[in-house]
């Protein structure tokens, strides 16, 4: 037994790794402990209870990355057309967040983040700022830009008047409680309600309809660096992590694509 933390070498640490692994502890739950020993063997290290930190150069076991849930497109649409019978503002703009989150594939941060001034629906698209305050154009969608103006023409119901005649007018397009910008907590209410109302089995995030949207495009055929540009990703490899075609698609691409695998009828 090891009666001071400075008798622990990281053969030892290799050692209750192995043990994890024995015990077939989830690899998340294996990167938590390590990261619990990684903070305390610092501060020993700090207060110079020990020479030297055992967990140097110790890495977390490699996390599996599982694939983004997502609808297919008999489920995306029941999501969308459920509602489009909406008269009402709050209706009207939950159908228009939906349709923008599908339609254009905007993460949530993007879609609420958007000012009314950054839409230009004669042109059918809107002006997005990414991460890492990357600016692109995204295109919308016919039914995307319909769902838009019927909920602006009704934008204003939401607006509550500031007493203040000198105060500026909220610029958000889309609006929550008390006519401030829509907050990330209550537009997973609107998408997850809808859900509810498509009667699918389970609850879905915004993220959801983003990753259906790349998803559908690819099982489509659009080519991977284009759906790259439209998600604003900026490396090839995350847009990677969205995919997960299935294999019928997977075949149906090659025999019309590749030399070797097309059908002769032979």
């Amino acid at each position: 037994s090891l009666d001071a933390p400075q008798e622990i070498t990281r053969d030892h640490l290799r050692g209750f790794l192995a043990e994890l692994h024995r015990l077939r502890a989830q690899k998340s739950s294996m990167a938590r402990k390590l990261s619990s020993l990684r903070t305390f063997f610092r501060y020993l290290l700090k207060h110079r209870h020990v020479s030297k930190d055992p967990m140097a150069g110790l890495n977390n076991p490699k996390q599996s990355k599982p694939h983004p849930k997502r609808l297919n497109v008999d489920q995306a649409f029941s999501v969308l057309d459920g509602h489009q019978t909406a008269a009402d503002p709050e209706g009207l703009r939950d159908v228009a967040l939906a349709e923008l989150l599908y339609g254009s594939g905007l993460r949530i941060s993007e879609a609420l983040r958007l000012n009314v001034e950054d839409l230009d629906l004669s042109g059918s698209f809107v002006r997005v700022m990414g991460k890492g305050s990357k600016e692109r154009l995204a295109p919308l969608s016919d039914t995307c830009v319909q769902a838009l103006r019927a909920y602006i023409d009704q934008r204003s119901s939401l607006v509550i008047p500031n007493p203040d005649p000198m105060a500026p007018t909220e610029p958000a397009l889309f609006l929550g409680q008390r006519g401030k910008r829509l907050q990330r907590r209550q537009a997973n209410r609107v998408i997850d309600r809808l859900a509810q109302e498509a009667a699918l089995p389970e609850s879905i995030s915004p993220h959801v309809l983003r990753h259906s949207f790349a998803t559908h495009l690819l099982e489509s055929g659009a080519d991977l660096r284009g759906v790259q540009e439209l998600l604003g990703h900026e490396r090839l490899s995350t847009t990677q992590r969205y995919t997960h075609l299935s294999l019928s698609a997977i075949v149906k691409t090659y025999d019309s694509a590749h030399p070797r695998g097309k059908k002769t009828g032979k």
